[in-house]
């Protein structure tokens, strides 16, 4: 058992996988002898050299398109995209190119292609390196959208992501790299898509929360507890396609849903789990789903004191969880 990082979590299994396939290899930008701007990737150019750690040109677009052809011929390319704010130029060639590929061909062309993606904000990064993306792209059928939050999913949902072929975004949170740590067992083991998870066992209200905001919620679960309110918290961990079996479980055993996400409230993911919450659990529920979400301005401000206003937190959380609770 080896208790890691978030980001230890990453470059370990990248690692582990590259050393089994021969097939594997990596492009971004500076991922090479930089080791990527959160060093994701340091020391694996030293292991694997730099036909198989490659730093690309500044041009996401290019980044993505060259995986997709590398897939194609029968490789398994890892695509990391520096920051989340960035992959906009690649939006044609994920969703038009790399998500369509096993339909438009019935079946006779597949696209093993990972992309990992540092996200999120809280991390002083302003508007163009804070930006939440998961509801572009969760929107898009072909193209899996996973956010781990902790080591033991990192390198559980890496792994299965290697085995998967078609593309698959690996959302990997910038503030959770190095502030969550835990352990990961020694023997190999893998979790599919499409599995939720129940961090936190309780019966007054269900949350559902992903990403830092599962963390947040974790810290919420324990501020309403002195206040004899029991919290379950679900963490989807992959975002399309969604486990409405375990969300619906935890929501019929409660009777009330608080779904947290940093992204803006209208029009976000947990937009589309109220909707399946209200259409499927509809009369198990004592009270209206809530949502707890930044707020809908164009992206996290670079001041201290204007981040923290749109970034959901575990005192926000908890507030909305009392109300819930005294419904």
């Amino acid at each position: 058992m080896a208790v890691l990082t978030n980001i230890e979590a990453v470059t370990r299994t990248l690692q582990e996988e590259m050393r089994r396939d021969p097939n594997i290899f990596i492009t971004g930008e500076d991922v090479g002898v930089r080791g990527g701007v959160f060093r994701a990737t340091k020391g694996l150019i030293e292991e694997f050299g730099e036909k198989r750690v490659v730093d690309s040109p500044l041009s996401e677009l290019s980044i993505v398109g060259i995986g997709i052809g590398a897939a194609l011929y029968g490789l398994r390319p890892v695509a990391e995209i520096q920051f989340a704010d960035f992959i906009a130029p690649a939006f044609n060639q994920i969703v038009n190119e790399a998500a369509r590929l096993r339909y438009r061909s019935n079946g006779g062309w597949t696209c093993p292609l990972i992309m990992r993606v540092p996200y999120g904000g809280g991390v002083g990064g302003g508007l163009y390196h804070s930006q939440s993306i998961e509801a572009f792209y969760a929107h898009v059928p072909g193209l899996y959208v996973v956010a781990p939050a902790t080591p033991y999913d990192v390198v559980g949902m890496l792994r299965y992501a290697f085995r998967v072929n078609d593309p698959v975004l690996f959302l990997e949170h910038k503030k959770a790299y190095r502030l969550i740590k835990g352990e990961v067992p020694d023997e190999y083991y893998s979790i599919p898509f499409g599995k939720a998870d129940v961090k936190h066992v309780g019966t007054d209200v269900t949350v559902i929360a992903f990403g830092l905001m599962l963390h947040e919620s974790l810290n919420a679960a324990e501020q309403v507890a002195r206040d004899g309110i029991s919290v379950e918290i679900v963490d989807p961990r992959t975002l399309n396609p969604i486990d409405k079996e375990t969300i619906l479980a935890s929501v019929k055993k409660t009777s009330k849903a608080l779904i947290v996400y940093e992204d803006n409230l209208t029009l976000g993911w947990g937009a589309e789990v109220a909707a399946i919450i209200a259409g499927e659990a509809f009369e198990y529920l004592d009270a209206p789903v809530m949502r707890v979400a930044g707020p809908d301005v164009p992206a996290v401000p670079f001041a201290r004191t204007m981040q923290d206003f749109f970034m959901p937190n575990a005192e926000k959380i908890a507030a909305a969880v009392r109300k819930l609770a005294r419904y």
